[in-house]
């Protein structure tokens, strides 16, 4: 049984833990409330782009741009794994790295002796990819100290220089998205080969435009800037999702703190009854032993 000191040596660790995750999950409340605002300012914007894709994919032309280009045999995959850079988000990373275990293994038995290539972008995907087999094309780490839109420029335009020059056959994004404050899911998209019909918020009847000065002009700008948007908003998604986990981790923990000390002062003042009543008949005793002898 442990001692008063002990017991009373451990309420004193737990309260000290309790108001340290007190504290973090007030930071990541202010944090989260930024990071929301951008992601949801973004999210009309990709939509939107996403219909007007949908529309000049579907009109008739000779013009075939490569991004749609649907390869036959997939040789090479490569898979673009967006993490935290850091932890107690609580399943926040463990949740993403178990999707992609699966999805790897999903391509590997959809596509036999395939490639696959691994671009973690934040350090528990870079140090999850640096323990597997899988070939790491690039490690982008520290991204959302100070989250920039160069940085999903970057990673866009390596996956798209990839697939035009045909080392890569296959391009996906796995990341976490944020749902609302209590709520990430993990999500999985593929990026290239662009699938028109797979866009969100596709019209039942296709809008008609007048092509100024080309549809092949136009899509050879909006396709890499498609690219970047859908990266660009990952990242986004993936800080805000992060935000919120590590809030609620630790609203969670400093709950249980709480509840851990109720129960350990308890122990305690059972514990030092109990020394007392010990103490009291002691004197009793000894009180007793003087006046027989």
């Amino acid at each position: 049984m442990a001692t008063l000191r002990e017991t009373r040596d451990r309420i004193t660790s737990v309260r000290n833990t309790s108001k340290i995750t007190q504290a973090m999950s007030m930071v990541a409340t202010a944090k989260l409330r930024r990071a929301q605002d951008v992601i949801i300012a973004a999210r009309p914007f990709a939509l939107q782009t996403q219909k007007i894709l949908a529309n000049l994919a579907s009109a008739d032309s000779e013009f075939a741009h490569p991004f749609f280009e649907t390869r036959k045999a997939i040789a090479s995959a490569s898979i673009i794994v967006i993490s935290s850079d850091r932890g107690l988000c609580g399943a926040f990373n463990t949740s993403l790295l178990r999707a992609v275990g699966l999805r790897m293994k999903e391509l590997r038995q959809q596509h036999p002796g395939v490639v696959i290539h691994i671009i973690p972008v934040g350090k528990r995907a870079v140090n999850a990819a640096r323990k597997g087999s899988e070939t790491i094309v690039r490690e982008f780490n520290d991204v959302f100290q100070k989250l920039d839109y160069n940085t999903a420029v970057e990673i866009a335009e390596l996956v798209s220089d990839s697939f035009l020059a045909l080392r890569t056959d296959h391009v996906e994004l796995i990341s976490n998205e944020f749902v609302t404050v209590m709520r990430q899911e993990v999500r999985r998209m593929q990026l290239l080969p662009i699938v028109p019909n797979a866009t969100s918020g596709t019209p039942d009847k296709p809008t008609e435009y007048i092509f100024e000065p080309t549809r092949a002009d136009i899509l050879e700008t909006l396709l890499p800037m498609y690219v970047k948007l859908q990266v660009w908003k990952s990242l986004l998604d993936s800080n805000a999702a992060e935000h919120a986990a590590r809030r609620m981790a630790m609203e969670n923990a400093t709950t249980n703190a709480r509840d851990l000390i109720k129960s350990l002062q308890l122990i305690y003042n059972r514990e030092r009854q109990a020394t007392i009543t010990k103490e009291m008949l002691e004197i009793v005793g000894g009180a007793e032993a003087l006046a027989s002898s």
